[in-house]
């Protein structure tokens, strides 16, 4: 495999990581800088300049994108795609992880748990944003802050009003963010490659810091993660369109709550912590990928006339808990399983005797008509809408 690792920082523990595990697997690797890629445009093939020359062809790269790259980084990365290299970090999803913002909105759809957050630009809606997720204190976030930069944990109403008010006049948005009290000052680091966690380290914030981020002198140790924080940790990468992410996450009364995906995670605290070759998984997880490549089921949704591929959930409700997949009827309405999704487990070509379970997601392929009607529809937002008192009609008539 022939592997490029897009990076502005060669020397960090990360990089050189990276390349030494390709290397030691016989691969051909190179560490690119980011920003010395021209995106060419010109001709009918969508092209890559580095250094002023045309680049050479690869198999895959992995992008190390820095936060103040974002957007000419995600370019390059767009343009990979387009030439049809391997990435196991999408261009959107990278760009969509660093907005928190655009991030909390897509795993909020997905019913993924998190902080109760809230995002105001009005200072009269201030005191109500706050209210609604829980009162003081609470935590307020820039939203393109990093390694703990522009986290501030705001104790008081009017402490957090404040703060907000001065960020707001220097055109910063921020978030707001319920303060989970039980995991203060500790959160879990899980390095997701592929469909698993590889790795996972809880990190604890030194002295009276709330934050605990290893940059801002917290302390790491191993963990190992109960199975509800490795279901969340991988189903918030996958959504996010990260193959290698680091999830954060704190440890609620209620279970995982997801605060951060990051496309870019630092390995040096992880390894360190945990002993484990992180590096070398990725690197294992890019040359499978490569040599068996998933398929891209969205341009093959019509093989031939009113057929195509779709997912169907089986919800709790659904006739088709508790049935094999023999007896769900799906054959007979021309449909075929291809894959059964079960939390973080992929069951490819499941058989007839595969008993369906609520929260089970069938891959499928058959009549497109037929799968659709399988499909709930979209549920409508109703709103309340308060009735005044009718007034009494009195009969007025001319004198």
């Amino acid at each position: 495999m022939k592997l490029a690792i897009l990076s502005r920082a060669p020397r960090s523990y990360s990089t050189q990581r990276l390349r030494t595990a390709a290397l030691d697997r016989g691969h051909q690797v190179k560490v690119l800088n980011t920003l010395r890629f021209g995106i060419d445009l010109s001709g009918d093939e969508p092209d890559l300049q580095f250094r002023g020359k045309r680049l050479s062809s690869y198999d895959a790269i992995l992008p190390r994108i820095g936060n103040s790259i974002t957007y000419f980084g995600t370019a390059v990365v767009r343009q990979f795609e387009q030439m049809d290299v391997y990435t196991p970090n999408t261009s959107w999803g990278i760009a969509n992880s660093r907005d928190k913002l655009r991030a909390t909105q897509i795993l909020s759809r997905h019913n993924i748990g998190m902080p109760a957050t809230t995002f105001v630009r009005n200072r009269a809606d201030l005191v109500p944003a706050i209210e609604r997720v829980g009162g003081a204190p609470v935590v307020i976030k820039l939203l393109e802050g990093t390694q703990g930069i522009g986290v501030i944990l705001a104790p008081e109403l009017k402490v957090a009003e404040a703060i907000i008010e001065t960020l707001q006049s220097t055109r910063q948005n921020v978030l707001i963010q319920h303060f989970v009290k039980e995991s203060r000052g500790r959160d879990i680091r899980a390095l997701v490659v592929g469909d698993r966690v590889v790795a996972a380290m809880r990190r604890v914030a030194k002295g009276e810091e709330f934050r605990s981020n290893v940059h801002r002198g917290g302390s790491v140790e191993p963990v190992e993660l109960e199975p509800e924080f490795e279901r969340a940790a991988v189903r918030s990468a996958q959504i996010m369109g990260l193959r290698v992410a680091g999830v954060d996450m704190l440890e609620g009364a209620d279970g995982p709550l997801v605060m951060e995906v990051n496309s870019s995670p630092g390995l040096e605290g992880i390894e360190t912590a945990t002993k484990l070759d992180v590096a070398g998984a990725i690197i294992d997880h890019i040359d499978n990928q490569v040599a068996f490549p998933e398929i891209d089921v969205r341009q093959r949704l019509t093989v031939s006339t009113g057929y195509g591929v779709a997912e169907i959930a089986v919800h709790e409700a659904s006739d088709l808990v508790g049935k094999s997949l023999g007896d769900s009827g799906l054959r007979e309405r021309d449909i075929t399983a291809l894959t059964l999704h079960r939390g973080t487990t992929v069951i490819p070509n499941p058989n007839s005797h595969h008993v369906l379970e609520a929260g089970d997601r069938l891959l499928c392929f058959g009549r497109l008509e037929e799968m659709r009607s399988m499909i709930p529809s979209r549920r409508r937002r109703t709103r309340k809408v308060k009735r005044l008192p009718k007034e009494p009609i009195h009969d007025v008539r001319p004198e």
